[in-house]
């Protein structure tokens, strides 16, 4: 099953972002999917803000992974934001160990994670970003969202 959201600004997309945190939980992988300046970055900035991150959320497309503390969630202590667009091969997805960073406290959001998805398995919510002239479309799916799927239907309705 496929839940959609309309974003008609970037404040549209990081308030969905922000929604969506409340979704999340300990050991989510959530792989973003859509094309260069569709909103992966400003949704991810909104999910920070949700969970309490206090610094500033950027790409990390050079750096690859970004840990940020997050302080309003009851039992995420960190967001993982991982870019592996300049990954080469999936065996450096691997070595990054998102599913072992994710395990006790964590949660991770990765930019282009459609790319790696197979080293993630099926467990994961995908949200992939379509640009329809300047509205963008936030499609959630994948089997973790399945057992959330009253949460997500408000947040699609929000």
């Amino acid at each position: 099953m496929t839940l959609a959201r309309m974003c008609a600004t970037a404040e549209d997309t990081q308030r969905a972002g922000e929604e969506f945190a409340a979704l999340l939980q300990v050991g989510d992988i959530v792989l973003l999917d859509g094309p260069l300046g569709a909103g992966k970055t400003t949704f991810t900035q909104g999910v920070a803000r949700g969970l309490g991150v206090h610094e500033r959320v950027t790409s990390p497309t050079f750096t690859v992974v970004r840990q940020h503390a997050c302080t309003a969630h009851p039992t995420l202590r960190t967001l993982h934001h991982a870019d592996v667009y300049r990954i080469n091969h999936l065996d450096e997805v691997v070595d990054l160990a998102l599913a072992e960073l994710v395990e006790e406290d964590g949660v991770a959001l990765v930019e282009w994670g459609t790319l790696a998805s197979s080293v993630f398995g099926d467990d994961v919510i995908t949200v992939t970003f379509a640009i329809d002239d300047e509205t963008r479309r936030l499609e959630l799916s994948g089997p973790a969202l399945a057992r959330r799927m009253s949460a997500a239907e408000q947040w699609v309705h929000a």
